[in-house]
Protein backbone atom coordinates (compact mmCIF):
# COMPACT_ATOMS: atom_id res chain seq x y z
CA UNK A 1 0.00 0.00 0.00
CA UNK A 2 1.59 3.33 -0.94
CA UNK A 3 2.48 5.44 1.94
CA UNK A 4 0.39 8.86 1.09
CA UNK A 5 -2.67 6.79 0.67
CA UNK A 6 -2.10 5.32 4.44
CA UNK A 7 -1.27 8.66 5.60
CA UNK A 8 -4.12 10.21 4.30
CA UNK A 9 -6.20 7.52 6.01
CA UNK A 10 -4.96 7.93 8.98
CA UNK A 11 -5.33 11.89 9.02
CA UNK A 12 -9.00 10.80 7.44
CA UNK A 13 -9.67 8.36 11.05
CA UNK A 14 -8.43 11.44 12.99
CA UNK A 15 -11.03 13.89 11.22
CA UNK A 16 -13.85 10.81 11.91
CA UNK A 17 -12.93 10.62 15.59
CA UNK A 18 -12.63 14.55 16.30
CA UNK A 19 -16.72 14.53 14.94
CA UNK A 20 -17.25 11.34 16.99
CA UNK A 21 -15.82 12.62 20.18
CA UNK A 22 -18.21 15.82 19.60
CA UNK A 23 -21.83 13.56 19.15
CA UNK A 24 -20.33 11.56 22.06
CA UNK A 25 -20.08 14.70 24.20
CA UNK A 26 -23.76 15.28 23.02
CA UNK A 27 -25.18 11.67 23.91
CA UNK A 28 -23.01 12.12 27.08
CA UNK A 29 -24.95 15.30 28.14
CA UNK A 30 -28.63 13.27 27.05
CA UNK A 31 -27.97 10.61 29.38
CA UNK A 32 -26.64 13.10 32.15
CA UNK A 33 -23.49 11.32 31.92
CA UNK A 34 -20.57 13.17 33.36
CA UNK A 35 -17.04 12.21 34.49
CA UNK A 36 -13.33 14.04 34.98
CA UNK A 37 -11.77 15.63 31.49
CA UNK A 38 -14.88 14.57 29.30
CA UNK A 39 -14.68 17.17 27.31
CA UNK A 40 -11.26 16.75 26.62
CA UNK A 41 -10.86 12.80 26.67
CA UNK A 42 -13.82 12.88 24.05
CA UNK A 43 -12.90 15.47 21.61
CA UNK A 44 -8.48 14.95 22.01
CA UNK A 45 -8.64 11.32 22.99
CA UNK A 46 -10.70 9.69 20.79
CA UNK A 47 -9.67 11.43 17.29
CA UNK A 48 -5.91 10.00 18.38
CA UNK A 49 -7.62 6.28 19.07
CA UNK A 50 -9.28 6.64 15.79
CA UNK A 51 -5.83 7.93 14.06
CA UNK A 52 -4.29 4.64 15.59
CA UNK A 53 -6.73 2.22 14.76
CA UNK A 54 -6.55 3.17 11.36
CA UNK A 55 -2.99 2.78 11.47
CA UNK A 56 -2.94 -0.33 12.97
CA UNK A 57 -5.68 -1.94 10.50
CA UNK A 58 -3.33 -0.38 7.11
CA UNK A 59 -0.40 -2.67 8.93
CA UNK A 60 -2.80 -5.30 9.13
CA UNK A 61 -4.23 -4.85 5.77
CA UNK A 62 -0.69 -5.30 4.14
CA UNK A 63 -0.81 -9.13 5.24
CA UNK A 64 -4.54 -9.74 5.20
CA UNK A 65 -5.94 -6.97 2.21
CA UNK A 66 -9.69 -7.22 4.36
CA UNK A 67 -8.49 -5.11 7.03
CA UNK A 68 -8.22 -2.13 5.04
CA UNK A 69 -11.81 -1.93 4.07
CA UNK A 70 -13.22 -3.29 7.56
CA UNK A 71 -11.05 -0.78 9.46
CA UNK A 72 -12.06 1.98 7.67
CA UNK A 73 -15.83 0.86 7.40
CA UNK A 74 -15.72 0.08 11.21
CA UNK A 75 -14.14 3.60 11.99
CA UNK A 76 -16.85 4.95 9.35
CA UNK A 77 -19.71 3.02 10.75
CA UNK A 78 -19.38 4.32 14.72
CA UNK A 79 -19.34 7.78 13.39
CA UNK A 80 -22.08 7.39 11.56
CA UNK A 81 -23.85 5.34 14.67
CA UNK A 82 -22.86 7.86 17.18
CA UNK A 83 -24.40 10.55 14.66
CA UNK A 84 -27.67 7.94 14.98
CA UNK A 85 -27.25 7.91 18.45
CA UNK A 86 -27.56 11.18 19.15
CA UNK A 87 -30.42 12.01 16.98
CA UNK A 88 -32.26 8.99 18.83
CA UNK A 89 -31.49 10.41 22.25
CA UNK A 90 -32.35 13.96 20.66
CA UNK A 91 -36.07 12.96 19.23
CA UNK A 92 -36.53 9.96 22.40
CA UNK A 93 -35.92 13.90 25.20
CA UNK A 94 -38.05 16.25 23.10
CA UNK A 95 -40.52 13.54 22.81
CA UNK A 96 -40.13 11.25 26.21
CA UNK A 97 -41.06 8.56 24.48
CA UNK A 98 -38.87 5.38 25.33
CA UNK A 99 -40.59 2.16 24.89
CA UNK A 100 -43.28 0.86 22.75
CA UNK A 101 -44.06 0.39 18.78
CA UNK A 102 -44.19 3.85 18.50
CA UNK A 103 -40.33 4.18 19.27
CA UNK A 104 -39.71 2.82 16.11
CA UNK A 105 -40.39 6.27 14.92
CA UNK A 106 -38.71 8.08 17.34
CA UNK A 107 -35.80 6.02 15.70
CA UNK A 108 -36.45 6.75 12.09
CA UNK A 109 -34.90 10.89 11.95
CA UNK A 110 -31.77 9.90 13.50
CA UNK A 111 -31.44 7.01 10.42
CA UNK A 112 -32.15 8.71 7.82
CA UNK A 113 -29.49 11.41 8.51
CA UNK A 114 -27.37 8.80 9.32
CA UNK A 115 -28.45 7.33 5.93
CA UNK A 116 -26.93 10.89 3.65
CA UNK A 117 -23.36 10.83 6.25
CA UNK A 118 -23.10 7.14 5.89
CA UNK A 119 -23.06 6.92 2.21
CA UNK A 120 -20.64 9.68 1.60
CA UNK A 121 -18.32 8.14 3.71
CA UNK A 122 -18.06 4.77 2.40
CA UNK A 123 -18.40 5.86 -1.02
CA UNK A 124 -15.71 8.16 -0.98
CA UNK A 125 -13.61 6.96 1.81
CA UNK A 126 -14.58 2.68 2.68
CA UNK A 127 -15.30 1.60 -1.08
CA UNK A 128 -13.69 4.03 -3.01
CA UNK A 129 -14.69 3.73 -7.29
CA UNK A 130 -11.75 4.04 -9.58
CA UNK A 131 -14.38 5.10 -12.08
CA UNK A 132 -14.68 8.91 -10.92
CA UNK A 133 -16.05 10.07 -13.62
CA UNK A 134 -19.15 8.29 -12.12
CA UNK A 135 -21.59 10.38 -10.56
CA UNK A 136 -21.21 10.33 -6.58
CA UNK A 137 -24.56 9.30 -6.07
CA UNK A 138 -24.88 6.70 -9.14
CA UNK A 139 -24.60 4.04 -6.72
CA UNK A 140 -26.93 5.58 -3.76
CA UNK A 141 -30.59 3.43 -5.22
CA UNK A 142 -29.19 0.32 -3.78
CA UNK A 143 -27.57 1.67 -1.05
CA UNK A 144 -31.05 2.76 -0.05
CA UNK A 145 -32.23 -0.82 -0.56
CA UNK A 146 -29.52 -2.41 1.51
CA UNK A 147 -29.86 0.60 4.35
CA UNK A 148 -33.66 0.23 4.74
CA UNK A 149 -33.09 -3.44 5.61
CA UNK A 150 -30.80 -2.22 7.95
CA UNK A 151 -33.64 0.22 9.31
CA UNK A 152 -36.13 -2.72 9.79
CA UNK A 153 -33.45 -4.82 11.33
CA UNK A 154 -32.34 -1.99 13.60
CA UNK A 155 -35.86 -0.94 14.84
CA UNK A 156 -37.31 -4.27 15.45
CA UNK A 157 -34.41 -4.76 17.35
CA UNK A 158 -34.72 -1.99 19.46
CA UNK A 159 -39.01 -2.77 19.86
CA UNK A 160 -38.52 -6.10 20.79
CA UNK A 161 -35.39 -5.65 23.32
CA UNK A 162 -37.39 -2.33 24.98
CA UNK A 163 -41.26 -3.93 25.19
CA UNK A 164 -40.29 -7.35 25.82
CA UNK A 165 -37.38 -7.63 28.25
CA UNK A 166 -37.36 -6.78 31.47
CA UNK A 167 -35.11 -3.58 32.57
CA UNK A 168 -33.10 -4.17 35.26
CA UNK A 169 -34.06 -1.95 38.44
CA UNK A 170 -31.13 0.03 38.98
CA UNK A 171 -31.25 1.34 34.96
CA UNK A 172 -32.63 4.42 33.52
CA UNK A 173 -35.42 3.48 30.36
CA UNK A 174 -33.44 6.05 28.72
CA UNK A 175 -30.35 4.35 29.29
CA UNK A 176 -32.02 0.94 28.20
CA UNK A 177 -32.95 2.14 24.92
CA UNK A 178 -29.28 3.22 24.26
CA UNK A 179 -28.67 -0.63 25.22
CA UNK A 180 -31.26 -1.58 22.94
CA UNK A 181 -29.65 0.35 20.47
CA UNK A 182 -26.47 -1.17 20.79
CA UNK A 183 -27.72 -4.60 20.31
CA UNK A 184 -29.43 -3.45 17.38
CA UNK A 185 -26.54 -1.68 15.65
CA UNK A 186 -24.47 -5.05 16.50
CA UNK A 187 -26.72 -6.82 13.88
CA UNK A 188 -26.97 -4.21 11.43
CA UNK A 189 -23.41 -4.31 10.89
CA UNK A 190 -23.08 -7.16 9.52
CA UNK A 191 -25.88 -6.63 7.56
CA UNK A 192 -24.36 -3.46 6.03
CA UNK A 193 -21.11 -4.58 5.45
CA UNK A 194 -21.87 -7.50 3.60
CA UNK A 195 -24.43 -5.88 1.37
CA UNK A 196 -22.00 -2.39 1.01
CA UNK A 197 -18.90 -4.74 -0.23
CA UNK A 198 -20.71 -7.53 -2.09
CA UNK A 199 -23.48 -5.38 -3.50
CA UNK A 200 -23.50 -1.89 -3.61
CA UNK A 201 -19.96 -0.94 -4.20
CA UNK A 202 -18.87 -4.03 -5.54
CA UNK A 203 -15.92 -3.69 -8.06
Amino acid sequence: MDNSMSNKDVLVGAVAGFFLGLLLLSIAYNLKIYFPYQGTLLVVGVPLIWAIGIGISQFLARYIPFFNQFGKFVAAGVLNTALDFSVLNFVSRATGITAGVVVGWVNVPGFVIAVINGYLWQRLWVFPRLDVGRHIFIDFPKFLVITIGGLLINSWVIILVTTYLPIPETVREEVWLNVAKIIATAFTLVWNFSGYKFVVFRK
